[in-house]
């Protein structure tokens, strides 16, 4: 069996606002959506957040986190000070030794920076 990854949906709080971040964040282009899902297109896989009633983010650290994204980018500080203006924070907790450095999405997703 033969199968293609066509998308990333990612359940959420708020699909308009998180689609938004993401597509300042990445330069990709809103694919449009509603109060209950929205999309977006730019990347090697189109990313979508669907509206979950009583979402709660997975928390960094914790038990139970599902998946994340991660970003090359070619300067991890800068682009960690941009993120932040948008709306992303910096836990506390660090792993990976500097070849990485996570931040979270305005909902709580972790996703990770790295050089490249």
């Amino acid at each position: 069996m033969t199968t293609t990854l066509s998308s990333i949906v990612i359940d959420c709080a708020d699909p308009t606002a998180l689609a938004a971040f993401y597509a300042k964040a990445t330069g990709w282009q809103s694919t449009g959506g509603d109060a209950d899902f929205a999309g977006l297109e730019g990347g090697p896989v189109p990313v979508s957040f669907q509206r979950v009633d009583g979402y709660q983010g997975p928390g960094w650290p914790a038990d139970g986190k599902h998946l994340h994204l991660e970003f090359k980018v070619s300067d991890v500080e800068a682009a960690k000070q941009e993120l932040t203006a948008l709306g992303a924070t910096v836990p506390d907790f660090q792993p990976g030794g500097g070849d990485w450095t996570v931040l979270l999405d305005p909902e709580g997703h972790p996703f990770c920076l790295m050089a490249g």
